[in-house]
């Protein structure tokens, strides 16, 4: 096995090992499934109430979907304006700063007093988490651009917006990418965070019904969904990474 099929497969192995280590330890130690489910109980679990694990799923799943959208608008438009001027970025960073600094699940009881219980709170408290780590990133790609390489152009006639758009935009994908795969795992969780206290339908809600009916089976198997969710919306990202900015990783390339 080269070191391309070990990159390739050692998540999976690890994956492996931890099941592994997890069933051993339930086993020896014969954990009850009300405090500690094994994997074995937990595949049950997934099986036995596939269809309605589905359904959970996919409502948040689209849910997060909408909050992760809209905050890749906000995000990018967000950070274009912060990374293009000097003063924006002094004026407004820290601001967010203090702002992504507080913790979202204290906005959930504040947006079901203004939009009830229902689809409004997750979509918003999704893009609450998620939206900082895209506009951050977009900023820095754009308010990090190297001054003589900006001289140069502007020597050759470039305009401010056609630097920022046509070199500045494209050097911020790499770290639009890496933004879009920490984003997308705290959107996940800031749907699943709302859906527990103000919906009645979704993962999160899944988990609060499954705790209080002490089928701490049902709840891993909530979690492995979400999980797994995230995983493969963090892949879709790192695939999309991998083809159009392939000039940014030279040492990603080659080893191809």
């Amino acid at each position: 096995m080269n070191k391309k099929q070990i990159e390739r497969w050692s998540p999976w192995l690890l994956l492996l090992a931890v099941l592994v280590l997890w069933q051993l330890l339930c086993s020896a130690f014969q954990v009850s499934e009300f405090i500690f489910p094994s994997p074995a109980r937990v595949g049950e679990q997934l099986l036995e109430f596939r269809a309605v694990i589905a359904a959970h799923a996919w409502r948040t799943f689209w849910v997060t979907m909408a909050g992760f959208g809209l905050a890749i608008v906000v995000g990018v438009l967000l950070g274009f304006v912060i990374g293009s001027s000097r003063v924006a970025y002094a004026a407004v960073y820290p601001l967010m700063t203090a702002f992504n600094a507080l913790p979202k699940a204290a906005f959930v009881p504040i947006l079901v007093v203004w939009f009830g219980i229902g689809i409004g709170p997750a979509v918003l408290t999704a893009f609450l988490i998620s939206f900082f780590p895209i506009t951050v990133n977009i900023a820095t790609g754009l308010a990090t651009l190297e001054p003589e390489l900006e001289d140069v152009l502007r020597v050759l006639g470039a305009r401010r917006w056609d630097v920022l758009v046509k070199v500045g935009l494209p050097r911020s994908l790499p770290y639009f990418y890496g933004s879009l795969k920490v984003a997308i795992t705290l959107a996940f969780v800031g749907t699943t965070v709302s859906e527990m206290t103000a919906a009645n339908e979704g993962i999160g809600y899944l988990l609060i019904s499954a705790g209080s009916a002490m089928q701490m089976g049902l709840a891993f198997a909530g979690l492995v969904v979400v999980g797994a969710m995230a995983m493969v919306m963090y892949e879709l990202f790192s695939l999309l990474e991998r083809h159009t900015t392939a000039w940014a990783h030279r040492g990603s390339r080659e080893g191809h």
